[in-house]
């Protein structure tokens, strides 16, 4: 009799790793539940879960010892043809691989001077109005420089909803906003001093502190926070 294959989309709600990786994280999932996900189905009478775990178990539960099986011994499980025992080893390959890469060494901003040396490049010499913002982990280290509008030769338009949105996403602890004047004059504008406001007051309900405002002009910059301005 041929095999019948259970997909993942007709497993018990609980029992759907996908669903679980999106709702509770990828650090909820158990190695099986990770390995459940690269294989996608099992067979008639055993879960993709189930099957990850005899395959885990067989090997004493350590991923070290399933990274050196080759394709052919991953085929004598059954439920595990070719194309999935390929899948596995390159994911395992992945992890080892990544685990050889250095980490990136992320720039920390720990005063006005830091967040301008790493902005200017972007901002300087700009004959338009750009607004971008330094996304922060909790040890004021750059998590991303992320670009939120461009505007005319007077003006830019900064939206607090997307300048939130990368701050949540990216799990930033603290955001320094940072734009540029093209005329090269310095003062802040009501309008700047009124969207930081906005900005620090919206973020403060995710617990997202607005640490600094940057404005870059010609080889200078304003600082808000060394001016007393948040």
């Amino acid at each position: 009799m041929e095999q019948q294959h259970i997909s993942i989309k007709h497993w018990a709600e609980d029992d759907r790793p996908r669903e679980k990786l999106i709702s509770k994280g990828k650090q909820a999932l158990s190695d099986a539940e990770l390995i459940a996900i690269l294989i996608a189905s099992g067979s008639k009478n055993e879960s993709a879960v189930q099957l990850s775990q005899r395959i885990l178990a067989t090997h004493k539960n350590n991923l070290h010892e399933l990274a050196k099986l080759s394709i052919n011994d991953l085929k004598k499980f059954k439920g595990i043809g070719e194309a999935k025992a390929i899948t596995i080893i390159a994911a395992l390959e992945l992890g080892r691989r990544r685990k050889d890469v250095d980490a990136p060494v992320l720039d920390v901003v720990k005063t006005s001077k830091d967040a301008y040396a790493h902005i200017a490049p972007k901002l300087s010499d700009l004959p338009h109005e750009e607004f971008w913002a330094l996304l922060l982990n909790r040890s004021n280290k750059i998590i991303k420089t992320e670009f939120i509008g461009r505007g005319g030769v007077s003006g830019t338009v900064a939206d607090v909803r997307i300048i939130l949105k990368g701050a949540i996403e990216n799990l930033a602890s603290s955001i320094v906003l940072a734009h540029n004047h093209p005329s090269g004059n310095l003062q802040a504008s009501r309008e700047d001093i009124n969207l930081t406001q906005k900005v620090k007051q919206a973020a403060a309900l995710f617990d997202v502190q607005v640490i600094d405002h940057i404005i870059v002009g010609d080889a200078n910059y304003f600082s808000f926070a060394d001016e007393g301005l948040l």
